[in-house]
Order: structure tokens, then C-alpha cells, then sequence
């Protein structure tokens, strides 16, 4: 285009609108799939992985975790560097950034609002007021020095006092908090990256939505909520008012793609995209087959249908080669588990004829079929809660009595303990002769009927009666809070890289929280209390087997599988490595708007705004 003649002003707006427009200024946009809906975005109300997974890139807890580090390593967010810690393990201080300011949003009134340590007192206070019913508040309870004697009074009738200073929990000043514990707790540094513990909310904001704090989420983080569309679609923009960040990610020397990552995006500011756009696809052939077409630009697991055709043998099949695609695999810090309702009158009880009934029904699950039907061998048989490569793990060589699949010891276990059949239907009943039914909750999805099928034939094989509970995912997490399902299968993923993390769903005071189960054995508690002051080592490890042995004696849970996942990204998207334990990942990513398919392109360039 020729600007001569045309005044410098005017020619300037001229090439400012040329640039605008070209494709180098299109909207990047990330598109992908959750297979389990949301719940909301209130830190303080969730510990769903879904809605965990959203919150993280809307708000910001003090510390994070390094990108592309692993063995995975924790580094200061918002914080200006690692917490303090005194001598003794009880005191942590940490100072904030200044200069972080929270996304704009009505309540500030048309102020500039920045964030300040007395946002991080209140955030973590609103997990002790009992109208949050934090689902994480087993992480802190007991542990913060004067906060048991606020939350009392609320229990008693009173309202919950956030102005109250208390000694374990305050602003030094403007920019320094301080924690003070009443027992050394090394995973603090751990909990201070999680969001859902300890991200930074607004008082203002939440105080504006009283009632809507999960639909209204207001952060100091590189994404905000724009749309949402309950169960089906959310969307997320950059923005605008994030503060200057740069990729400074640490690869391991030994790994060559996560070298070439950092080379290439180091120094970026960060967000590189402008917006997010996640759907809710519950069955795996739509799920897998936005992918394929581009419609996604990444699939975080491949479902377990398609994994033998995509990866046979772990190897990208030739068709996906021919496209490019991006494969990485990582073997998850997670569990999927069975539970057994502690307090429900069929499976539940401490007495011997319940005990066997739970160690019955975990000889009777083959956990190899499950791997070979439902996860087409992109999972390994869990011998105990805890996965390989957590700090505390159990070694290779433990066996744990619990993963045993053994029909017939399972069969002897019932005739002794008198769960016989008396009316020869083919069923057993229980000892006193009453009707004996297993009700299983599982969702209405493909998967949840191969469940069912599994479920089903292992338990005939043994002569148990099964019936299943059909809900969605959601509906089935807030009956298990309130102790109101007999049997789920479901999993748990690590936010954080310890073995404490799977045993806390074991520990009788997290009833309705982490336990879900609501196992509650006091031998079992007195060890974990005594693990939970304790660094990574040798003394904390023989407690931890100790734990193990009550555990697989009580047989609260069934543990299956820790899984393996398999995730692509087609070549557009730069820089996307699964993390062990992190969640907060969009900002690390980049599109290549120049090997986006061509309607993509087009797309993208039309939805892009003067803004940018």
C-alpha cells in the first residue's frame, strides 16, 4: 500500500489497521475437551479436577510449579521468593509481589484493585468459615495456630469473623503474610501452589456475589471467564491486566524436546494465546474425533478406545505421523479406586463378617481385565494407594494382599463368614439370612456401561448381587460428600507430588472431604498424625508401611489402577508437556498461526479485534 501524500498521523492509523488485520495478528485460540463437566469456580467450594483445572488459570496462589522441571520443582508465583520458614517447621512468611492487580469487575468500584497479603489471610480464613464447606479444609485443619477458636464460635450459632486477628494467620504488612502452625508440616510449600487451597480471592467480589461466588470468578491470573454454558462450554480470555511475566522454564538436562521448548519460548511474555475455549464432550468417539478433525488442538488423554489404533505399542500410528502430530506420555501420580461406604449397613462396619465381605469383593475385581477392557493396557494394577514415583512411595517389591484377583479364596472368605445362598437363585444372602444387594454408582456414559459389564461379571463369578446407580459425575460427587453412596469407582489425581496425598483419603477426620470412604480406624489415624510432621525419609516410610498393613487388613477401598496417559497436539501447538501434578498450563502454550489449517486461519483472523 503507497501512504505518500497522506499526512504522518493519518498514515500512521493507516498501517496500524493493516497490521491489525493481517494474519500475524489473528486471535490465538485453544480449543480442547473435558470428558467430565464442571462444577463452579470458587477455590474454596471445589476439589473436582475439572473445575481445578479452570480456577487455576483464573486465579493465583503464591508459589507454582515449574513448568518443564522434573522431578517436580516449586518456585514463587506471585510470591517475590520461597517462603520463610523458622527452625522449628512452624513459622512461614511470605512476601508478595507488588504491582499484581486483580482482573477489573464491578465490585472494585472503577479502582485499580492489587493484590495484597491481606487477600491471601482472607482467602485461606474463608476455608474455616463452615458456610464455605471447603472440601479442602482437612489440609489445614487443626494446623493454623488461634483459627479452631474463630470457627467454633461460627459453629455455635455466630457469625464467622474474618476481622478477627488471630496469631496464626495475618499481615505483617501491606506485602508479607505469616503462617504459624501448631505442628511442623513440610507439605505447606506444597499446599501454597494449590489453587484450591490457596489462591487469592477478592473480599470485595465475593461479598458482591454472596451467592454466586461459583459463577463469578475474579483473579489475578492470566485467563478470565467471558461465557459459560453450564456442562457444555466455557470460555476464557486473556487478561488484559496481567502482570509482565516471562517463559523461564528449567528442562531437564536429558530431555531433548523440553530443551527445544525452552529455547525457542524463553523470554515470551506470557500468555502467548488470547483465549480458551474448553467443551464438555462426555463420550470418547465425539471427544476423539473433534480432535482428528482439528476442531481441538489437543487431546490431554486419548480415550482408552482409541488408544491401540492411535499409539500401537506406544508408538504414534503412521496416519498420525503423516499429520504431524505431537505425542507425549506420562505415567500419572493418580489412583482409580473402589470405596466402600464405612457407614453404609451392607459393606460397612469393623467386624470381622463386614471386613470379609470388603476383602471378598476386592479378590473377586480383576484389575488386569479392567486394564485390558477399559484401558486397553495404558494403566498399571495398583498394589496400594500410593503410585510409583510419589516421595514415600512403597517400593517394587511390595505386593499388596488387596490387589490379589482370586476368585476362589474370595468364594471360601463368604461361605465362612456366612454369606451363603439359602434360596438357590443363585445369589448370596447375608448372615442373617436377609436379601444381599451391592449398588454401585457409575455414570451413564459408554464407560460407565463397560463398568457395569465388569462389575457385573466379576461379581457373579462369586455369587454377589449387583445393582448400579446411574448419575451424572457431578451428582454422584455431592451424594458421596454427604456419606449417601454405598460403592464408587472413581479416581484421584495428585496436586502435589507426595505420598501424603493419597493417604489423606484414608484419614478419618477428612470423613466427607478427602475420605470418601469414611474409613475411620484410630490405630490408622495415630500413624498418619504422626507422618504428617515428618519430611520425606526413611521414618516416615515405616510408618507409612505400618498404614499399609491396616489398610489392606480393613479393606476400605478397592485400589485399581494408577493409569498411563497418552496425549497429541496437533503441530500448531507449541510448547505442551503433561505435568505431573501442575494444572496450570495454558499460559505456557503458543499457536503457530502460519501451520493452522487453512479454515482455522481464516477464522481466527475474523474473530481477532483492534484490541489485541
Amino acid at each position: 500500500m503507497r501512504t505518500t501524500g497522506v499526512p504522518p498521523l493519518f498514515r500512521a492509523a493507516i498501517l496500524a489497521c493493516v497490521l491489525l488485520s493481517s494474519p500475524a495478528f489473528a486471535e490465538k485460540v485453544l480449543r480442547y475437551a473435558f470428558l467430565v463437566a464442571e462444577t463452579g469456580f470458587d477455590p474454596v467450594q471445589i476439589n473436582d479436577l475439572y473445575s481445578s483445572n479452570i480456577i487455576s488459570h483464573i486465579f493465583d496462589p503464591p508459589l507454582e510449579y515449574d513448568y518443564l522441571a522434573r522431578p517436580s520443582k516449586v518456585k514463587p508465583n506471585t510470591a517475590e521468593r520461597l517462603p520463610e520458614v523458622a527452625a522449628d517447621g512452624r513459622t512461614w512468611t511470605v512476601r508478595i509481589r507488588p504491582g499484581i492487580y486483580f482482573a477489573d469487575d464491578p465490585a472494585f468500584r472503577g479502582k485499580r484493585r492489587e493484590l495484597t497479603a491481606q487477600d491471601y489471610v482472607y482467602s485461606l480464613k474463608r476455608h474455616f468459615d463452615p458456610k464455605s464447606k471447603s472440601p479442602n479444609f482437612y489440609l489445614i485443619d487443626k494446623r493454623i495456630v488461634g483459627m479452631d477458636a474463630v470457627r467454633k464460635a461460627a459453629l455455635g450459632g455466630g457469625k464467622f469473623d474474618y476481622d478477627r486477628e488471630v496469631e496464626g494467620l495475618r499481615a505483617v504488612d501491606r506485602y508479607t503474610f505469616r503462617i504459624v502452625l501448631t505442628e511442623p508440616t513440610p507439605n505447606m510449600l506444597y499446599y501454597l501452589t494449590y489453587c484450591n487451597l490457596s489462591c487469592a480471592v477478592a473480599r470485595e467480589v465475593i461479598e458482591a456475589y454472596p451467592d454466586q461466588t461459583m459463577e463469578h470468578p475474579v483473579g489475578t491470573g492470566p485467563f478470565r471467564l467471558t461465557q459459560w454454558k453450564r456442562s457444555s462450554r466455557m470460555v476464557l480470555e486473556r487478561n488484559p491486566g496481567f502482570r509482565l511475566e516471562t517463559y523461564d522454564a528449567e528442562p531437564p538436562a536429558g530431555d531433548a524436546e523440553s530443551q527445544a521448548i525452552a529455547q525457542r519460548m524463553h523470554g515470551k511474555r506470557l500468555p502467548l494465546i488470547d483465549r480458551v475455549e474448553v467443551y464438555i464432550v462426555e463420550e470418547a468417539q465425539p471427544r476423539w474425533l473433534a480432535f482428528l478433525n482439528g476442531e481441538h488442538d489437543l487431546i490431554t488423554a486419548i480415550p482408552s478406545d482409541f488408544v491401540n489404533i492411535a499409539v500401537p505399542e506406544g508408538k504414534l500410528a503412521p496416519n498420525l505421523q503423516k499429520k504431524n502430530l505431537q505425542m507425549h506420555r506420562t505415567s500419572e501420580l493418580d489412583l482409580t479406586y473402589a470405596y466402600f461406604n464405612m457407614d453404609d449397613p451392607v459393606v460397612g462396619g469393623y467386624t470381622p463378617e463386614k471386613v470379609a465381605l470388603r476383602r471378598a469383593i476386592s479378590l473377586a475385581y480383576d484389575s488386569a481385565e479392567t486394564i485390558r477392557a477399559i484401558y486397553r493396557g495404558q494403566a498399571i494394577t495398583a498394589q496400594s494407594t500410593v503410585p510409583p514415583g510419589a516421595y514415600g512411595a512403597p517400593g517394587e517389591e511390595l505386593a499388596g494382599p488387596i490387589a490379589e484377583y482370586n476368585p476362589a479364596k474370595a468364594r471360601a472368605l463368604l461361605d465362612t463368614y456366612g454369606y451363603v445362598d439359602r434360596d438357590g437363585d443363585g445369589y448370596r444372602e447375608r448372615p442373617d439370612g436377609t436379601k444381599l444387594v451391592l449398588q454401585l454408582a457409575t455414570t451413564p456414559d459408554s464407560q460407565g456401561k463397560q463398568q457395569d459389564e465388569l462389575w457385573r461379571k466379576f461379581m457373579d463369578r462369586v455369587g454377589l448381587r449387583i445393582e448400579f446407580r446411574k448419575a451424572k459425575w457431578p451428582e454422584h460427587l455431592r451424594d458421596s460428600r454427604a456419606g449417601k453412596l454405598q460403592m464408587w469407582s472413581l479416581g484421584w489425581t495428585a496436586a502435589m507430588p507426595d505420598a501424603d496425598t493419597f493417604y489423606v483419603i484414608l484419614y478419618g477426620p477428612n470423613k466427607g472431604q478427602s475420605n470418601q470412604s469414611r474409613f475411620d480406624l484410630p490405630a490408622w489415624n495415630a500413624l498418619y498424625d504422626k507422618t504428617k510432621v515428618l519430611p520425606d525419609g526413611p521414618q516416615r516410610d515405616a510408618l507409612y508401611r505400618e498404614m499399609d498393613r491396616l489398610f489392606y487388613a480393613y479393606a476400605p477401598l478397592k485400589p485399581i489402577t494408577h493409569r498411563i496417559i497418552t496425549g497429541l497436539a496437533h503441530p500448531w501447538v507449541i510448547g505442551y508437556r503433561r505435568h505431573p501434578v501442575m494444572r496450570e498450563f495454558w499460559k505456557y502454550l503458543d499457536i503457530d498461526e502460519q501451520a493452522l489449517p487453512a479454515p482455522r486461519a481464516r477464522a481466527a483472523a475474523s474473530a481477532a479485534g483492534p484490541g489485541r
